[in-house]
């Protein structure tokens, strides 16, 4: 991913928290040199040292059989994205786009039914623990689980390398980003008034 250096997040604990609270993520390996991606919920745990992000998907979704012949697979997580309007500084410029995105390079693995079961679990309690009446694991009939691995194959994915960039409108002077923040609190849509949230908790 090109990242310019006023856009460049190191923070590896600031990047382990975007990607847990953003963790919809697309997959994205190749098949005869042609990108296949899949866009699913995903996991981070660690293992003896190493960094994972887990999942699943359909079994009849072939994109985890190229987990085997694929050398790197990457994961992409996306944040809050907004045009910038250049009418918002105080200085002739033109628009752009801020964002977040995180890039996540790994090596691929089938998990067994144990390692399925956990992720599972793990996956359920993240989403159904604060809800009047948790969906979780451990309510589940044996016989909604059994029918249920049948049909999904888990996977997990060691880390090797992650990119990040926010681009939050960094290179402006400060009168120019906190305008920037309070247009995009006027603007109707969702993701412009994410992303001014973002930027004030980075003011």
């Amino acid at each position: 991913m090109y990242i310019p250096k006023f856009y460049k997040v190191t923070d590896f604990d600031e990047i382990k928290e975007f990607v847990q609270k953003n963790s919809f993520g697309t997959i994205v390996t190749t098949k005869k040199s042609k990108p296949i991606a899949t866009h699913l919920p995903l996991g981070l745990s660690e293992k003896d040292g190493d960094l994972y992000i887990t999942g699943h998907m359909a079994y009849g979704n072939p994109q985890w059989r190229t987990f085997e012949t694929s050398e790197d697979v990457l994961v992409m997580f996306q944040g809050p994205h907004a045009y910038i309007s250049s009418s918002w500084y105080e200085h002739e410029n033109v628009p752009t786009w801020n964002y977040q995105a995180v890039h996540v390079y790994g090596t691929a693995s089938i998990m067994n039914e144990e390692e399925l079961k956990q992720e599972l679990s793990s996956m359920l309690l993240k989403y159904e623990q604060h809800r009047d009446n948790p969906v979780l694991w451990e309510k589940l009939s044996p016989q909604v689980i059994e029918r249920e691995l049948k049909g999904i194959v888990g996977f997990k994915i060691k880390i090797h390398e992650v990119q990040a960039a926010y681009k939050l409108s960094q290179n402006r002077n400060e009168k120019d980003y906190l305008n920037i923040v309070n247009k995009l609190q006027e603007e109707e849509d969702i993701n412009s008034q994410q992303m001014a949230k973002v930027m004030e908790k980075k003011e």
